[in-house]
């Protein structure tokens, strides 16, 4: 195994192999140095692709988990590992042999993650879901759309990611953290519908203190306010304007050569919002997109272009900062926050299945003969080669 960097580079992971919020947490570890090792399933077809960026930095084995002596080597494993992540249905890995209880008797220090939608308990543990269920149900979908045209799925990205895979790595370092002075491992219970729940704190002090309206389209951060929400351009592009504070909306007014008494007076006048939201809407399409950018570039306008994914690749403070790398030729986010001593890295590409079946093997005391055996037995595999590389995913 190569040297790793990173602040979590004395801390090793074991991941069964998953989708969603599992993979993302099991990047971002690895990216901060942590050794993970996802356990993958012989003969799988997916994951069998270079430009998954959920599965750089880490390595793979592939092992038959129904199988006893596939299961024994799954225990063998996570008795070396700081860290289980795992994303399936409650009930799953206790059927598999791998629950919590068996895995800290073996492994006392322990720290076993577990990310679902719903939760270990409750009503709807059990029920199927998506990213999109998730937020609908803790009142964060009926927020985010048009006044007319309905809620708005916001990709993936509040459930899965944030509430889900970003709540997982803050409770597993936390664990972590504990056990520093504990010496004791314990049960991380991660769901996506609590987590995107807790990202809406601030809109739920709003709702609380009677400041929130329920219409879409009505209030401070969901497109009401007139300084806050997104413009079409001449050209059909797009500029997001986030001029909240007074200052940068004069700022704003100034640099776009906005001479309009309306809407410098008005700002705060919430019933003349529909107003100036019209009276911006006619404005910004007398210039294209990039027109309105270099107006108000290097000020305190608070008014950027909306860029694809391609023209954020290429814009200037994120070349300037790095924060995209390109690994064998696929760009993407690069490891993130900073540290001043212990940089984050990528360390390598996405990885294939069982890729390092016969590293790791040898790693936790197998010999040669012994992984030839489990590899004719079909409990463990190697990477196929010639095999297929698809990017459909496991839902094909």
């Amino acid at each position: 195994m190569s040297v790793r960097s990173g602040p979590l580079a004395q801390i090793r992971v074991v991941e069964m192999v998953g989708v969603g919020p599992g993979p993302f947490a099991a990047m971002w570890l690895a990216d901060m140095g942590a050794d993970v090792i996802r356990i993958d399933r012989p003969g799988q077809r997916w994951n069998q692709t270079r430009k998954d960026v959920l599965n750089r930095s880490r390595r793979s084995i592939a092992l038959d988990l129904k199988r006893p002596e596939g299961l024994a080597v799954a225990l063998q494993l996570i008795e070396t590992a700081d860290v289980l992540l795992e994303g399936y249905r409650p009930g799953v890995m206790e059927r598999l042999g791998l629950g919590p209880q068996i895995c800290l008797s073996r492994n006392p220090r322990l720290v076993y993650g577990r990310v679902t939608g719903w939760g270990q308990t409750g009503p709807r543990a059990n029920e199927a879901g998506h990213d999109l269920n998730y937020i609908a149900t803790g009142g964060i979908l009926s927020t985010i759309g048009t006044e007319t045209g309905g809620p708005v799925p916001p990709l993936n990205l509040i459930g899965d990611f944030g509430g889900g895979g970003m709540l997982l790595i803050a409770g597993v370092l936390a664990a972590l953290v504990e056990r520093s002075t504990s010496g004791k491992g314990q049960v991380v219970d991660a769901a996506m519908a609590e987590g995107a729940t807790m990202l809406a704190s601030m809109i739920w002090a709003y709702h609380g203190k009677g400041l929130w309206n329920r219409a879409r389209e009505a209030n401070l951060f969901d497109g009401g306010a007139p300084f806050y929400r997104c413009y079409r351009c001449k050209d059909g592009g797009w500029v997001a304007l986030a001029a909240i504070e007074p200052e940068f909306w004069h700022v704003f007014l100034e640099r776009c050569r906005i001479d309009d008494q309306l809407l410098r007076d008005n700002q705060r006048n919430k019933a003349l919002w529909p107003q100036l939201r019209e009276r911006l809407t006619e404005i910004f399409l007398t210039r294209d997109r990039d027109e309105w950018a270099a107006m108000t570039a290097d000020t305190d306008s608070c008014l950027t272009p909306v860029l694809d994914f391609d023209e954020a690749l290429r814009e200037s403070h994120a070349v300037a900062r790095g924060m995209f790398v390109e690994v064998e030729g696929m760009p993407q986010p690069a490891p993130a926050p900073r540290f001043s001593r212990t940089a984050g890295a990528v360390a390598s590409p996405p990885t294939m299945v069982g890729e390092h079946s016969r590293e790791i093997l040898s790693e936790i005391g197998f010999s040669a003969a012994e992984i030839d055996r489990l590899e004719q037995a079909g409990i463990t595999a190697g990477l196929q080669v010639g095999s297929i590389v698809h990017d459909k995913g496991p839902l094909g």
